[in-house]
């Protein structure tokens, strides 16, 4: 069946142009037309009604921009493969898309009133609309990276750091004394000094501390040349890094002098006091605070208005991904304060350990409302006697979480069970137990066991643990298939018509789970990739890079996924922002019919990403079921 002929043009009734004027109003991309042009393409409209079964191909009798109204149209390429499913508000030009992919058909299928917008029209508005021009540039995946660069407006905090050093450090030679170097840290009033080679380089960093606790509390001989009581090859940072990413990795390592570099070369020093000046009230100082705190009930203070603060992020233009990280910063902040209060009653531990942190705090991925997710792994030297101490420790740190805000998992994956706190030798036993045996309970727990970063303590233990996870897993196929049924366990919540799949009734009607349908499929299904080629990175967006980088998955793939993340997460923190906003507790229960127009159709962009991206899963991984 062929293109029924005859649309018509819209009746000059006032109350139906605007109407129509209204629904365009809210489709993209018309809102990005001022009144009047809006109002040209309105009078320009032509209607018609199409019955299941129609098409639309390249020698259609008549050409331009269809617009959706109500019903449903299929996008196919000549091998019949459906490339995309269009409903309400949604447009195609049939004659674009062939001339970008070839034969492409559009078929009707469910009946349809569509609205066409002539050749000379479209591209008219093309030539005088750039934001308009573009949207019809691109893909579905373009679209969506538009979208969320134009959403994320500039954060202070992610200003460069140049905008806070000091660009004329105070510098001396190696061979300088202590006692010269002193003195002009006392003229400059600057609490430290860049100490340069011969060649005029950065070669280490003198600082107050170093004077107090290498000259003065050693008795050294203040005319001995500072190169013998520096902090050589210091940690640096680059003069594009941001002040975010500065003031994390200063108050993690506890620094308060940092030398910035330029293509190598010593540029500038920042110091506490620069960023503390740049933004005193900026939240990411949590983390600092956070690590002087001397006890679990002001850690507690501390965080309790996280929630606040986080809403007050994303209302700044902060995205998804910038708050993720700093939650998970605070969070490593509590559990590392924890462990040294922890350590501080309990004595030194008997032999090297670390803590890991899994599943979102590992990838750096936290929102609100995370739980624990933690292990410990500890040398395989330690003694039967010694296991209570690692014991007696988990309890004090998993107590603390909870009282902090962090529930108790209600899997038991913390430190305090047993099984999830083990001497090294033992983890690698389970871990080749687990792929021996891909059993449905094994496969959950190394689905999160899988993504893993040290916390705190030896992470030589940490990268041991990772090294056998990806030998046992990665060459083994019937592992990989059980890892490939739980990535498509959770569908993508769309049904026919690319229509939203909701709860209809309970506590969450009319409801559908952002993490679970959205969040979850994404990280199992790029976990999975990177656990069969052998990736180690943990964040998800880093692992796409991988994958994309090393030819495992195809750029264009690694992209959209990438892109369905961000619209992911981007719903995601801005619900519950307005949960926070209203005084209601934060959960991921999103209401698409709540969400505006512009954000619904983005969500449904990403979810059928996530859903091709599972058909591909299901072609790759499934056959080693056998």
């Amino acid at each position: 069946m062929t293109e029924a002929p005859g649309d018509q043009p819209l009746r000059e009734a006032a109350s139906e142009l605007e109407e129509v004027r209204e629904f365009l109003r809210s489709t993209l991309p018309f809102q990005e037309l001022d009144t009047a042009t809006l109002d040209d393409a309105v009078r320009a409209l032509r209607i018609a009604y199409h019955r299941q079964g129609e098409r639309f191909d390249a020698h259609a009798a008549t050409q331009g921009l269809r617009i959706l109204r109500s019903g449903a149209v299929d996008l196919r390429d000549e091998s019949n493969k459906l490339l995309d499913r269009l409903g309400e508000g949604e447009s195609f030009h049939i004659g674009g898309l062939n001339a970008e992919r070839g034969s492409v058909l559009a078929l009707v299928i469910e009946d349809a009133l569509i609205y066409r917008l002539p050749d000379t029209t479209y591209h008219a508005l093309r030539r005088g609309n750039r934001s308009f021009d573009r949207y019809f540039s691109g893909q579905r995946s373009r679209r969506l990276r538009r979208a969320a660069r134009v959403e994320s407006a500039p954060n202070a905090m992610l200003a460069p750091v140049t905008s806070v050093m000091t660009r004329d450090p105070l510098t001396a030679p190696e061979n300088a004394s202590v006692h010269q170097v002193a003195v002009a840290m006392a003229q400059r009033r600057v609490s430290s000094l860049i100490v340069l080679d011969s060649d005029g380089e950065l070669s280490g960093i003198v600082t107050d501390r170093d004077l107090r606790t290498r000259v003065l509390a050693e008795a050294r001989d203040i005319r001995g040349a500072v190169k013998d009581v520096m902090t050589r090859d210091p940690l640096t940072i680059d003069v594009n890094d941001s002040l975010f990413a500065t003031t994390l990795l200063m108050t993690q390592r506890g620094f308060h002098h940092l030398p910035v570099l330029e293509d190598g070369h010593l540029a500038g020093i920042v110091t506490t006091s620069d960023l503390t000046l740049a933004r005193r009230d900026d939240p990411v100082f949590l983390v600092q605070h956070l690590s002087r705190e001397n006890s679990v009930e002001g850690m507690r203070d501390l965080v309790a208005n996280i929630p606040e603060l986080m809403a007050s992020w994303v209302s700044a233009g902060m995205n998804a991904a910038q708050v993720a990280r700093i939650l998970t910063a605070i969070s490593d902040a509590i559990t590392v304060r924890l462990i040294g209060l922890a350590e501080e009653t309990l004595g030194e531990a008997p032999v090297p350990w670390t803590w890991l942190g899994f599943g979102s705090q590992a990838r750096a991925e936290q929102l609100l409302g995370a739980d624990q997710d933690n292990g410990i792994v500890i040398d395989d030297r330690v003694g039967e006697a010694d296991l209570g101490w690692y014991r007696d420790l988990a309890a004090r740190v998993c107590d603390g979480l909870a009282a902090c805000g962090y529930p108790y998992c209600p899997g038991g994956i913390m430190a305090t069970t047993d099984s999830w706190r083990q001497p090294l030798a033992s983890w690698r036993a389970t871990i080749r137990q687990w792929a021996r045996e891909p059993s449905s309970d094994a496969v959950m727990r190394v689905s999160i066991f899988f993504d893993i970063r040290s916390i705190y303590g030896d992470e030589t233990l940490a990268a041991a643990l990772q090294t056998e996870m990806l030998a046992q897993a990665g060459r083994n196929t019937i592992f990989q298939a059980a890892l490939a049924a739980g990535a498509l366990a959770n569908k993508p919540p769309l049904g026919i018509f690319r229509r939203f799949v909701v709860d209809r009734d309970g506590e969450h009607r009319d409801s559908l789970d952002i993490k679970k349908r959205g969040v979850l499929p994404i990280t199992e299904i790029v976990r999975l990739h990177a656990l069969a080629h052998g990736i180690a990175a943990i964040n998800t967006e880093e692992r796409l890079h991988a994958l994309g980088a090393g030819g495992h998955m195809a750029m264009v793939d690694s992209r959209n996924l990438a892109d369905a993340l961000h619209c992911v997460q981007r719903v995601r923190v801005r619900h519950q922002r307005d949960q926070v906003l209203a005084g209601k507790p934060p959960d991921n229960f999103i209401n698409p019919r709540a969400l505006p127009r512009l954000a619904r159709e983005q969500l449904r962009d990403a979810f059928t990403i996530i859903d091709e991206a599972q058909g591909a899963v299901r072609q790759t991984y499934r056959a080693g079921m056998g």
